[in-house]
């Protein structure tokens, strides 16, 4: 059995300073670097989640609702879209085993809707390589931080989602989803960071 760290979506866009930025974003970049740097022997593997959006539809909207839709963010090729300064240097050091581009057409909020650069999914890449268990941590909790951890618990996988190591949007939204995670047998350790 392995163990895989999913580091969802600590982007410039989701972090302060970007076109939707979580409260504390930043700071969850530095230590989820840290915690890749840290405890590297702990995982079989550390994947990443990246929004990467080229045209999906009613997701960008001029009148978001921020639940599903939002401002224009994450666009394929734009500085909002790269990794935090923070987190990105352990990617480049080749910490991070794989990258997974999601969202192109869509919302895709989920890693599992993710893919490689050659097409492989979140599930089929960790499925090969012998992972049956999942950390996760990122950006935001109350969304696509909940909606990877629930998708990886419907895949099969035992997930445990490390709140500390987390960015919610708000504190209502937050506390739904840590009911929808626990309903769904995801395990959670330490606390979120809330600070709308």
């Amino acid at each position: 059995m392995g163990r895989a760290l999913i580091v969802v979506d600590v982007q410039k866009d989701f972090c302060e300073g970007g076109s939707v930025p979580v409260k504390g974003g930043a700071g969850r970049a530095a230590a989820i670097a840290d915690l890749v740097r840290d405890r590297a022997d702990a995982y079989a593997y550390v994947v990443a989640t990246r929004d990467h959006h080229i045209d999906p539809g009613p997701h960008f909207s001029a009148r978001p609702d921020f639940r599903d839709s939002f401002p224009v963010h994450c666009v394929a090729g734009s500085e909002g879209g790269e990794f935090h300064p923070d987190f990105a240097p352990v990617v480049a050091d080749g910490a991070v085993d794989e990258v997974f581009f999601k969202g192109a057409r869509s919302a895709s909020k989920s890693g599992f809707e993710g893919f490689t650069a050659d097409g492989t999914p979140l599930a089929d890449w960790l499925r090969a390589r012998g992972v049956d268990d999942l950390d996760v941590v990122g950006i935001a909790t109350d969304h696509c931080v909940r909606a990877t951890a629930l998708d990886g618990a419907t895949a099969g996988f035992a997930v445990r989602v490390l709140l500390d190591y987390t960015a919610g949007v708000a504190a209502d939204s937050t506390a739904m989803a840590l009911e929808d995670l626990r309903g769904a047998g995801v395990a959670l350790t330490g606390r979120p960071v809330v600070l709308a």
